[in-house]
């Protein structure tokens, strides 16, 4: 059974083909199910087929007519027409929703021309309209939704999640163990975020045009701009973070250990021949020429330069403790100055005080 549709065609849209040929007008109908709210982009001829194929497979016309079509005016000059043909459309498209004649509303017909799932789908209309919004493409549909207030935030939602796909992948990308896993995950990261940063330029503008059309109030207009504005800050950091990883992957990369170093740090390396004196330390480019005196003789020689680096360096303790010792005298003095006047601040504060009551006695 197909799940109840509220069906309205808020605006419309003047489309121009690709080839220059001549522009027509584009009728946004607005589809809001239990689970999603989308929209569908029809021109006039695709109503006019829809009426001839229900009325061939159901036998009888939809409960309300078809609005005519004019021979000496056009939708796409004359805006009078346009906002009649929008409501008769919207009338007969509700008609058919509403009906308790489910005849019309069960044909494939239908159901093709609003996109919805077919009757034998076991999957809900979310998976289904993604398929497709009409025409001319699922851009311009996605401009059109972006101007109903209503759409627009099932649009801000969709973007929302495909930041969390994209925060998903990085994240499956950094853990994973081999680099097909990891560049399959970091392209699925940058897709999301391309079709996330398509969407919060759409939102963009369809907010401009609700504002300009004034269809929202001074603070939901206020709220969405916040909303686009974190929007912007989360895309920001998800292709920095992306970028920051991807050159640390690579660096590490190319650090990886050889095997020589991997032997040499488990113990299996290479063993330095040489003679070793009552340690298992190995030689040294310093003692490996020396025997066994002038070994001797060169750590007697490190040890003395190790006693005198240890003397320069208690001279220079010492001569920090002086210096901070200078210091704290100076700050006692330093002390002791603004305490003097202080406390000369305060005879002259009694002085003045003195002098401002014999004023006042003699006045």
């Amino acid at each position: 059974m197909a799940p109840p549709a509220e069906i309205t065609i808020p605006t419309t849209s003047l489309h121009t083909p690709a080839d220059n040929s001549k522009p027509y007008t584009l009728y946004n109908i607005t589809l809001r199910l239990p689970l999603r709210t989308f929209v569908v982009q029809k021109r006039y001829s695709d109503f006019a087929t829809l009426h001839q194929n229900l009325t061939a497979l159901v036998g009888n016309p939809p409960p309300t007519l078809l609005p005519g079509k004019s021979w000496f005016k056009s939708t796409v000059s004359s805006p009078e027409l346009t906002e009649d043909r929008r409501r008769g459309l919207e009338s007969y498209l509700r008609a058919i929703a509403e009906s308790p004649d489910r005849r019309w509303r069960d044909t494939p017909a239908w159901r093709t021309f609003l996109n919805l799932p077919s009757m034998s789908s076991t999957g809900n209309s979310a998976a289904s309209v993604r398929a497709g919004y009409g025409i001319p493409s699922r851009d311009a549909a996605n401009v059109a939704a972006a101007q109903d207030p209503g759409t627009w935030l099932d649009l801000h939602g969709e973007m929302k999640r495909d930041f969390q796909e994209a925060r998903r992948c990085l994240a499956r990308r950094d853990s994973a163990m081999d680099n097909s896993t990891a560049l399959e995950a970091g392209s699925a990261a940058k897709k999301a975020l391309v079709k996330a940063g398509g969407l919060l330029t759409v939102l963009g503008d369809g907010l401009r045009a609700m504002e300009d059309a004034k269809r929202l109030g001074e603070g939901e207009i206020r709220r969405r701009k916040d909303l686009l504005a974190a929007a912007r800050v989360e895309r920001e950091d998800l292709e920095k973070l992306s970028t920051t990883v991807s050159a640390a992957m690579k660096a590490s990369q190319k650090a990886m250990p050889s095997a020589a170093d991997k032997a040499a740090l488990i113990g299996n390396g290479p063993k330095a021949r040489g003679r070793v004196l009552g340690a298992p330390l190995p030689e040294t480019e310093r003692t490996r020429e020396l025997d066994n005196q002038g070994v001797v003789q060169l750590q007697r020689q490190m040890m003395k330069e190790q006693d005198e680096d240890v003397e320069e360096l208690a001279k220079i303790i010492r001569r920090q403790r002086e210096m901070a010792q200078a210091i704290h005298h100076e700050v006692e003095v330093q002390n002791e100055m603004l305490d003097h006047v202080n406390s000369q601040a305060d005879t002259l504060t009694g002085k003045v005080n003195v002098a401002k009551n014999r004023v006042k006695k003699l006045s």
